[in-house]
């Protein structure tokens, strides 16, 4: 009844394209799954990573519902957002894993957004896995946006060293599947990663929900 109450107050909307949800479509409407396809492999390597994937490219709708999520507070589409990644990761071969982890914002970011927009999507894809979640970074600088570097070594310089291992007994010897929202270079994960690395970790992998089609931005 209370579900029922609240979609009458507030009908669920396609998380891409914003337009209501008819009965049968949940979290992403029928056209927006057949206009925004999954990609199939990545198009270039992320250093220090084994291997990764994406659900879709950062572009059009996609682009414009993760800035939505990430600065207009639509913290809701991280439920949608889990759901569609997680059965990506299924799909992929990416669900066997020791570690599930993410890459973490600055405190102080969070501070201001009030909420880390990579944990919300890494809690409901561990739900949906049945898999415990383990914080193992965190980030000891308030970097600038890296989008607003415009060459991939600035990007580079601006997150290195910018991540701490929380605790080397919870990545030592173990296969880690790091989440992302958006991959454009890899710089970011890349430098998690390389920390992972350091601390003992076997391997790396890395899942995000977008991914640019060239390393342009990220």
């Amino acid at each position: 009844m209370f579900s029922r109450l609240m979609d009458l107050l507030f009908p669920p909307k396609c998380v891409l394209c914003q337009k209501l949800l008819s009965r049968e479509e949940t979290d992403i409407c029928h056209h927006c799954r057949q206009v925004t396809p999954e990609i199939e492999k990545p198009k270039f390597r992320l250093s220090f990573v084994a291997g990764w994937t994406s659900l879709w490219y950062y572009k059009d709708d996609v682009r414009a519902s993760l800035l939505r999520f990430k600065f207009g507070r639509k913290r809701c589409y991280a439920l949608s957002y889990g759901r569609a990644l997680a059965m990506h990761l299924q799909q992929k071969g990416f669900d066997k894993y020791d570690v599930l982890t993410y890459v973490p914002v600055a405190p102080m970011r969070k501070f201001r957004r009030s909420y880390d927009q990579v944990e919300l999507i890494a809690r409901v894809v561990a739900k949906e896995l049945d898999a415990r979640l383990v914080p193992t970074l965190r980030k000891t600088r308030n970097t600038p946006p890296q989008s607003g570097f415009k060459d991939v070594s600035q990007r580079r310089a601006n997150v290195l060293g910018a991540y701490r291992i929380k605790d080397t007994d919870l990545v030592r010897g173990k296969q880690i599947l790091l989440l992302d929202d958006v991959i454009t270079t890899g710089a970011t994960a890349s430098e998690c990663a390389r920390v992972l690395l350091v601390a003992g970790a076997k391997e790396v992998y890395c899942a995000a929900m977008a991914a640019a089609h060239q390393d342009k931005n990220k």
